[in-house]
């Protein structure tokens, strides 16, 4: 990343119902005063209830959005709508354990045409069930996740294997996830059991999920690779879209020129 483009501030959604209580919330100053002292990144970050990201153009102007923890959120249709507008905007996009869920809740919904697939945690009484109960919860649980060689979450790591942490009980139903595959979304990262882990989207410029929590790892006094990837997103994308606008106010004053002329 070029020194010019290091400079820019880029404007970051944190969607999710913040809370004290949840161990990730607490975490995420932290890690975004590190990605600024450590490795030059710098965030504007502006915590979105998931109620508020619901409405069309809620997000707009940011320059990237990560669906954190936090489950049951408020708003199903605002977590989803979130995933939904940073996928089709093409806007750096990063889903943590209750993001990863929505991510592929988004993407069977929008993309696969099952528009009938539901959460357990929101609607356990329903029939077609895409994120179901794990047979063993991660709540507090440490394992090592295997990366496909190639894949985004294999550069953003470095490695072809990491140990992470987790604070979940729930995840993908496997009868649903050829559907999804055929659609073209990549799952890139399993357990040692080969269950998915990791999901992410080909062609998009940044469209990463987890179900487990990067924002858990170490002390918090060094950002993990997913998140300082992430913000290395958000800066590029900030700087692009400065980049455009700067073209059209010379567009303008060009015009303007003709004009007087």
């Amino acid at each position: 990343m070029s020194d010019s483009v290091s400079s820019v501030t880029a404007r970051l959604a944190l969607v999710g119902d913040r809370s004290p209580s949840v161990r990730a919330h607490a975490r995420v100053p932290a890690q975004l005063d590190a990605l600024a002292e450590r490795d030059h990144l710098v965030l504007d970050a502006y915590w979105i209830p998931t109620p508020d990201a619901e409405p069309a153009g809620a997000l707009d102007g940011f320059d990237a959005v990560w669906l954190l923890p936090g489950s049951p959120y408020r708003s199903e249709a605002g977590a989803v709508a979130a995933v939904r507008a940073a996928r089709e905007r093409r806007v750096p996009f990063l889903g943590t354990c209750g993001g990863f869920q929505h991510s592929l809740l988004e993407f069977a919904r929008s993309v696969c045409g099952l528009g009938e697939v539901q959460h357990a945690e929101n609607r356990p009484e329903a029939e077609e069930l895409l994120i179901v109960p794990l047979a063993c919860s991660l709540a507090g649980h440490e394992g090592t996740v295997t990366v496909e060689p190639g894949s985004l979450a294999e550069r953003v790591l470095g490695a072809a294997r990491t140990v992470e942490r987790y604070h979940c009980s729930y995840g993908p139903n496997p009868e649903h996830l050829d559907v999804l595959r055929a659609h073209g979304l990549r799952f890139s990262g399993t357990d040692e059991a080969g269950e998915v882990r990791v999901a992410e989207l080909p062609g998009h410029p940044f469209f990463l999920a987890t179900l487990f929590q990067p924002e858990l790892a170490g002390d918090g006094t060094r950002a993990h690779p997913i998140i300082r990837a992430l913000a290395a997103a958000a800066v590029t994308h900030a700087a692009e879209r400065r980049g455009e606008a700067g073209e059209v106010a010379d567009a303008q004053a060009t015009d303007a020129q003709v004009v007087d002329a």
